[in-house]
């Protein structure tokens, strides 16, 4: 059986219940997965996986310092395996005054740029959508995301409760996870 593992960062969830679904859709395709919240677990060793797919929120610009602290760690042993790098962010979602170009940008910068820095090549790359949780966001973010809140509902957002708005394509998330899964024998 191939071995995989899940090493994510987040700040609001969003990244933890995409990879919690990564981690279903993986094992739908024969694996057996392990998910690690990189923030209250350490890797201690990945000789035993396959293939390990590393995913982060995106805050002020930057993925999150766990799932970063992971790939500097494991830098060297990571060049040998099969790797997936994964982001959940608001410029992958796109609204009405979001240029094609700004979203190109910061896909190359979260995840080809990440992938450059720490020499890996990546059997997969995700760039998804992420979630606005107006009910805990600290006050500072909230006053930012109030103005862009009606570019978030522009684009599609679904309130899928009360002042949480998620803007993830879960159909193209589920498809990259099965071509991810396909790749870990290429």
């Amino acid at each position: 059986m191939v071995n995989a593992l899940i090493v994510y960062g987040t700040r609001l969830g969003a990244t933890a219940s995409t990879s919690e679904e990564v981690a279903k859709i993986l094992r739908e395709e024969g694996l057996d997965v392990s998910v690690v919240n990189a923030k209250k677990e350490k890797v201690k060793d990945i000789a035993r996986y396959d293939l390990i797919v590393v995913g982060s929120g995106i805050v002020m610009g930057k993925w999150m310092s766990e799932p970063e602290d992971f790939l500097k760690r494991f830098r060297g042993e990571l060049a040998g395996k099969k790797v997936g790098l994964f982001v959940s962010c608001g410029s992958a979602a796109p609204t009405p005054t979001q240029k094609p170009e700004e979203v190109a940008e910061a896909r190359k910068k979260y995840l080809d740029d990440k992938a450059t820095q720490y020499g890996l090549r990546p059997v997969a790359l995700g760039f998804f959508g992420g979630a606005y949780d107006y009910n805990n966001m600290p006050w500072w973010a909230s006053m930012f995301m109030n103005a862009a809140k009606k570019d978030l509902m522009a684009s599609g957002a679904k309130e899928t409760r009360p002042g949480l708005y998620d803007t993830r394509d879960w159909d193209a998330i589920r498809a990259w996870v099965r071509e991810l899964a396909k790749a870990r024998l290429g």
